[in-house]
């Protein structure tokens, strides 16, 4: 369902702030730290899930300080809606993964379908290591795909959350913080 830009702006203004910028930030630093550590020495691709990992990806790539290579992929569930159905890949990373350290990088671990679904393509494709990054982890029991990222900054409650890539309905992805949608 499209929505107008009042109604986004309506849910924005009601929205409970889970975190804020500066919270969000000082985790996406501490995953770089570690990110760093684990593959500083592995010549990775990095590859970003579009549209909802493009700003976890480019505050961490201005923060791993050595050499690696950066792709794109965009495959969704969603397509603007707020709950899932099934894969739909829409481009493939265009670097080949073969015999590479890959490190998918995403907005939010929730049933972990999607990712689930990445994870294998990449394995699928010979990688020799793939590591999955997500901003967001929601804190539920209801994970039958891939149920934890390598690395994780947050984690939230079960609410539909939007902000730092994470998106309402196709809106809100560049809200300043994280929020739980309060409808």
């Amino acid at each position: 369902m499209d929505i107008t830009t009042d109604h986004a702006r309506d849910v924005y203004s009601k929205a409970m702030c889970l975190y804020k910028k500066d919270e969000v930030e000082r985790a996406i630093t501490r995953m770089a730290e570690e990110i760093s550590d684990c593959l500083v020495d592995t010549n990775p691709l990095v590859i970003s899930v579009m549209n909802g990992g493009l700003i976890l990806t480019g505050y961490l790539l201005t923060m791993l300080d050595f050499p690696l290579q950066s792709d794109y992929l965009h495959a969704t569930r969603y397509r603007g809606k707020t709950t899932g159905s099934d894969l739909d890949w829409i481009v493939r990373p265009q670097h080949s993964l073969r015999d590479r350290t890959v490190l998918v990088v995403d907005d939010i671990l929730d049933e972990g379908i999607t990712l689930d679904s990445i994870m294998e393509y990449c394995r699928s494709e010979g990688v020799s290591r793939v590591y999955s990054c997500v901003l967001v982890e929601k804190a539920h029991d209801r994970k039958p795909g891939y149920n934890k990222a390598d690395f994780t900054g947050l984690t939230v409650e079960d609410k539909y959350v939007f902000g730092f890539g994470m998106d309402y309905k196709g809106y809100l992805r560049n809200a300043p913080g994280i929020y739980a949608v309060n409808e």
